[in-house]
């Protein structure tokens, strides 16, 4: 269910590679049996419990009796992929674009006025990269495109889930859009949508989707015209301290992993070679639209543009290695 592999470099310090089953435990979940593995590591009272302790109590988010479908869930509709329009992951060319106050600054400058300090960064970066990846895509203007945004439910029940659920409580709300509207209107329209999708997830939402999978055996969500969103930043992976320090990356090895390949992207906490914090996107795409991706993201960063594929390894690598902080550990 869990393979661990740690492999050392010859600089000193270590990569250290997870692989699980989705169906044991999401990436808050995933962060915490870290963590709880590096307390162990670090030493200390051996028959000391981890800090967190994990909470199984999966009845917490059981079908009501009778379920009952009560909200709207687009993102598992039935729709056929008449275009082929999933592309095999080692046809994909691999990117990692750096997001840093520079550029997030001169993203900002494109939010509407109305949605100034409403717009949160995730929103604006998955508005960002949702748009310019439908405009290197050159899909036809009416088709639909979709993203759906996981969104972690754990504070979204009364009383909130316990602390040290370690299972899946997370929803894939989405946002539809054509194609045409996508990428004729400006960044705001994008905005909107994602926040929207967004504010969906409540309560009642989460046990229409348990009373969902139910009804109609769950079902997998749409990957037509779709593309996913994970937000890492807080879920804990940039905590892990085995006892080298913090790592100097913590997030998949590369983009498009998923249950579906090539459709995923996730953002990571990571410092450029300036040291300067901000977020990191592994990302992939065919070949010819990963060049129009990054033409469009010049176009809207005005000449700020973001590290890209052999530009972004470098930032993670010219991070000082020091005793205290020189590992990198990879989650797929």
């Amino acid at each position: 269910m869990v393979n661990c592999e740690v492999t050392r470099l010859k600089c000193g310090g270590f990569i250290f590679a997870i692989r699980l089953n989705h169906t044991m435990s999401d990436a808050s979940g995933l962060a915490q049996f870290m963590n709880a593995v590096a307390e162990l590591a670090i030493g200390g009272d051996e028959n000391k419990a981890p800090s967190v302790l994990p909470v199984w109590s999966r009845e917490l988010l059981s079908a009501r009796d009778p379920p009952r479908v009560t909200c709207k869930h687009v993102e598992y509709d039935e729709v056929a992929d008449t275009k082929g329009t999933v592309i095999p992951l080692d046809k994909m060319a691999q990117g990692s674009f750096f997001f840093g106050p520079t550029e997030v600054s001169a993203l900002r400058k494109l939010v509407p006025q109305h949605l100034q300090g409403q717009c949160s960064t995730f929103d604006l970066l998955t508005a960002c990269i949702w748009r310019c990846r439908t405009i290197a895509l050159q899909p036809d203007p009416d088709e639909v495109m979709r993203i759906i945004c996981i969104a972690d439910a754990r504070s979204k029940f009364n009383p909130p889930l316990p602390d040290g659920y370690y299972g899946n409580a997370f929803a894939l709300p989405m946002a539809l859009s054509t194609a045409d509207e996508l990428c004729r209107k400006p960044l705001g329209y994008a905005i909107q949508l994602v926040r929207k999708a967004k504010a969906e997830v409540t309560e009642e939402y989460m046990r229409s989707l348990a009373d969902l999978m139910v009804i109609k055996g769950r079902p997998h969500f749409t990957v037509v015209r779709t593309y996913i969103v994970s937000d890492n930043t807080r879920a804990g992976f940039s905590e892990v301290d085995f006892g080298w320090g913090k790592p100097v990356y913590a997030g998949p090895a590369m983009g498009g992993v998923g249950a579906i390949p090539g459709v995923s992207s996730f953002y990571i906490r990571c410092k450029n070679h300036k040291g300067e914090n901000g977020i990191v996107v592994p990302f992939c795409l065919p070949s010819p639209a990963m060049d129009r991706f990054v033409k469009e993201l010049q176009v809207l960063l005005q000449d700020h543009v973001p590290h890209h594929a052999s530009d972004a390894t470098p930032a993670l690598d010219h991070v000082p290695l020091t005793k205290r902080s020189h590992f990198i550990t990879s989650a797929m």
